[in-house]
């Protein structure tokens, strides 16, 4: 007997199942994988590396269970932020950034301060030391994308790109170098430039704020003997006394040198004992130069440039100006920052106290770096599959933002 097909039903349950499932089990994009693969094995990488930089400390593993502690925080921290709408990520960005701005301000309040090294960056409270201008980076990154989004009719008018992006972000960035700390506030410039940049606003416009940021930078370098000593002694090999300025930056070559192609072995690094004293934090790059050699090394660039592909394909792929703001923002901090790191353990730029992300020892730059990921995920999940057919009113669409796009510049 042949059996005939059963109906469709037609009280919508069985399609409403049906979709139910296909939104629970869509496989993620190329750029949520790239993007979460990455962040991952980094800050795994990192905390062996913290674990090898510190063993030979008299409390060896002190500073790896603090860095465990802030990745068993920071890694389930980034998987939630990921799951938020990217609607909610706009309507909380002048919260945060307000929010931050306070905390930073803590940093001058007698009796919470901490100072390092001639920078007074850091707070204690309760017996927790934090750097909030870590906070600031992910925080100024939403703000300005959220800006920017609702002027981006009028990024051709150079007073509605300027205000209120520039003072905002000078004010944000002047209470950082209030506390003397060069290298973060560097960082947050990169940040206002790459949002303006991938913001597509017209090249005169972006060229002024970076000129403008750069003869800030420049002042201020200037205006302090200490910092000009750092700078001027990363390029002079002859002041190299354990107190000197360049003490740090050549041991940090030294131990690059040792390692040669394939390294001394994990764990086995010389200058860690005692010879680099930030061996954890800002150097962690020459333990990994000493310790795994060239191919150590080669490791880490490729899995930055692996992320950095993530990033840049949200940014190319999306339609949503937030988005495609935002992420640029929040890569060029992140890459940027890491450039940065390597750049100064390899002597191309001064000792600036930036840490290389997901790697250098530090918990509240660990957990912003990987809260910023969670945005940068919550970003991929938006984004349609690679081989997914272009819906029918897309090219129109494109064309009609193009269009408006060139009518704003």
């Amino acid at each position: 007997m042949t059996q005939t097909a059963r109906p469709p039903r037609t009280d919508g349950h069985g399609l409403a199942a049906r979709v139910s499932l296909g939104r629970l089990f869509v496989p993620p994009t190329t750029e949520f994988v790239l993007i979460v693969s990455t962040a991952l094995v980094l800050t795994v990488f990192g905390w062996v590396m913290v674990l090898s930089a510190t063993s030979a400390k008299p409390d060896p593993w002190d500073g790896a269970i603090k860095q465990g502690i802030f990745a068993l925080i920071g890694i389930p921290l980034m998987l939630l932020i990921s799951r938020l709408p990217v609607k909610f990520l706009g309507r909380i960005a002048w919260p945060a950034l307000i929010g931050a701005t306070a905390l930073q301000l803590l940093v001058f309040v007698p009796g919470l301060r901490v100072s390092s090294y001639g920078n007074t960056n850091w707070i204690n409270i309760a017996g927790f030391q934090l750097q909030p201008s870590e906070f600031l980076k992910l925080a100024l990154a939403l703000w300005i994308a959220f800006v920017l989004l609702r002027k981006r009719a009028r990024l051709g008018i150079w007073h509605h790109v300027f205000i209120p992006v520039v003072p905002v972000s000078a004010l944000v960035i002047g209470t950082v170098i209030g506390g003397g700390d060069l290298g973060t506030a560097m960082v947050l410039v990169l940040i206002v430039l790459g949002c303006l940049f991938f913001s597509g606003v017209k090249l005169r416009l972006f060229i002024l704020p970076l000129i403008g940021g750069l003869v800030a930078v420049l002042f201020y370098a200037l205006s302090s003997r200490n910092r000009m000593d750092r700078i001027l002694s990363a390029f002079n090999p002859d002041d190299c006394d354990k107190t000197g300025p360049c003490y740090q930056a050549v041991h940090g070559i030294w131990g690059m040198a040792n390692g040669g192609v394939f390294g001394v072995g994990l764990g086995n690094s010389q200058e860690k004992y005692g010879w680099l004293p930030a061996a954890e934090n800002d150097y962690i790059f020459a333990i990994v130069g000493e310790e795994l050699g060239l191919i150590g090394c080669v490791l880490v660039l490729a899995l930055f440039a692996v992320f950095a592909i993530g990033v840049f394909r949200i940014v190319r792929r999306s339609d949503d100006s937030f988005i495609r703001i935002a992420a640029g923002g929040i890569g060029v901090w992140i890459l940027g920052q890491a450039l940065i790191n390597i750049g100064v353990v390899l002597r191309v730029f001064p000792v600036m106290g930036v840490p290389l992300p997901f790697m250098s020892q530090g918990g509240t730059a660990l957990i912003s770096v990987l809260a910023a990921c969670g945005v940068l995920l919550a970003f991929a999940r938006t984004m349609p599959p690679s081989d997914a057919p272009a819906a029918p009113d897309a090219t129109p669409r494109s064309a009609a933002s193009a269009a408006a796009g060139r009518v704003a510049r």
